[in-house]
């Protein structure tokens, strides 16, 4: 049923494309100040309208079953296709084009039950890059998929999704963890990163946006291997 309702909304996106004129501003923390992501809706009748796991900016690095991961890239004065948005997304922010931006993290469930088509554009002058956490899926009611391991309040909390943006010291490492969701490690901020599964298998994220997939029931912890603070993104999509 979840797979029918995505490929049936594909199918609607000549009317979907066809919609009262809206902005849609993504607020992103660059560096001790809020610069704005500016995407436009309004009426893209008369213009290729694509889905968003299919707008070429936009590329799914990986997927599993309802759930999609996107690195998302704007090159300076690029403006990307009018494209759909109808499931719910979680942005963890790498880039704005104004520079670093240090991973912060940001749902829009809306999406669920209000879709919209925009483009979204970079005036530079550097590149805009996001890691876009996507479910297709209806969403899970309270919080009996609650992870082990995790200490205080995740920052993004939803049907959808569930998110821990950590500062780690250096040397810092987080407690053995275990999430019951599909979750995804997001290096935010420039460093070196260990994500140690309790087998002792590491692997290595050395730039920011570089990411790690866990599946379910997979325990691991997270260190920061270098001399100077490190921001991580730890993003569950819950199904």
């Amino acid at each position: 049923m979840k797979s029918f309702r995505i490929r049936f909304r594909r199918k609607a996106l000549g009317i979907l494309a066809i919609g009262a004129i809206a902005a849609v501003v993504l607020s992103v923390r660059d560096g001790g100040f809020w610069s704005e992501i500016s995407a436009q809706q309004t009426d893209y009748s008369d213009e290729k309208v694509v889905h968003l796991l299919d707008e070429p900016r936009h590329r799914t690095v990986h997927n599993e079953g309802n759930l999609y991961l996107l690195d998302v890239q704007v090159n300076p004065g690029d403006t990307s296709f009018a494209h759909v948005h109808d499931q719910p997304i979680l942005l963890t922010t790498i880039r704005t084009g104004a520079g670093p931006a240090n991973g912060p993290v940001r749902a829009i469930p809306e999406y669920y039950s209000e879709p919209i088509t925009h483009k979204v554009s970079n005036d530079g002058p550097g590149l805009l890059r996001i890691i876009a956490f996507v479910n297709g899926g209806d969403g899970v009611e309270g919080n009996a998929d609650a992870p082990s391991g995790m200490s205080g309040d995740p920052d993004v909390y939803n049907p959808w999704f569930r998110s821990y943006r950590l500062e780690l010291g250096p040397g810092e490492q987080t407690e053995l963890q275990t999430h019951d969701n599909h979750t995804v490690v997001v290096q935010g901020s420039a460093g070196l990163v260990h994500v140690t599964r309790d087998d002792g298998l590491t692997r290595e994220l050395d730039a920011a946006g570089e990411w790690e997939w866990r599946t379910p029931g997979s325990s691991f912890l997270v260190r920061n291997m270098g001399n100077a603070p490190v921001i991580v993104a730890i993003n569950e999509g819950r199904e």
